[in-house]
């Protein structure tokens, strides 16, 4: 695999955010895409919710879809609080498992799979959790469960991670091309993680700056 920027890099953090003030939506009131609850509970239903601008564009990735086959979206926006509650219980997991890790290397390692706080595209509502399902909602195969931790997957959680079946490779490959057209770019250490307008799709798209920055829940 590449070189990865991952969301605790230098560079990610110095991509100003130059705030549009796009609203916040409600993705299952909108009705367009197929949206499963299992975040529900952790987020008090805020999950559901995201800035307008991507939401518009995973409608035109789905269009994009051969027949039979629609977006599964999971999880959007992820209050402040409850991202950095998320990253500082992963961050000792890794802390109590690896003890010889300075901190700069636990926080860097637990960024992997849980963006830092102060530099999360899901508390901007900008990004978004999301797999394939057939027209009856059941989700294809990806190579492994949805937020499956690198430890958890050895790997395979990695977009481009080698030795996944040809059918789970096939089925990332048809979910990068429709939301890559839409405008959207992967975090590549978790394939169903995608985003528009925060720090890291500026820095990996070449836009001057973010154009969502952090949401407090209103």
């Amino acid at each position: 695999m590449n070189e990865i920027i991952l969301m605790s890099d230098p560079e990610v953090a110095a991509v100003p955010v130059r705030e549009c003030g796009e609203p916040l939506v409600d993705v299952r009131a909108d009705g367009r895409l197929l949206v499963d609850g299992r975040k529900d509970d952790d987020s008090g239903g805020a999950c559901g919710r995201l800035r307008l601008g991507v939401l518009e564009r995973l409608v035109q990735a789905q269009a994009l879809l051969p027949d039979g086959l629609r977006l599964l979206y999971v999880e959007g926006y992820r209050p402040p609080s409850l991202q950095r509650r998320y990253f500082e219980e992963y961050a000792e997991g890794l802390r109590a498992a690896n003890p010889g890790w300075p901190p700069a290397q636990v926080h860097r390692q637990a960024s992997r799979y849980v963006s830092p706080p102060d530099i999360a595209p899901h508390s901007a509502g900008a990004a978004v959790d999301l797999t394939l399902a057939d027209a009856r909602g059941r989700e294809l195969d990806l190579g492994t469960r949805m937020n499956a931790s690198p430890e958890e997957s050895a790997g395979a959680c990695y977009t481009d991670a080698p030795g996944i079946a040809d059918e789970a490779r096939a089925n990332r490959a048809l979910l990068g091309r429709v939301l890559a057209s839409a405008g959207l770019v992967n975090y590549p250490t978790e394939w169903w993680h995608w985003s528009y307008g925060d720090r890291y799709w500026a820095l990996m798209s070449g836009a001057d700056a973010a154009c969502y920055g952090p949401r407090e829940q209103v």
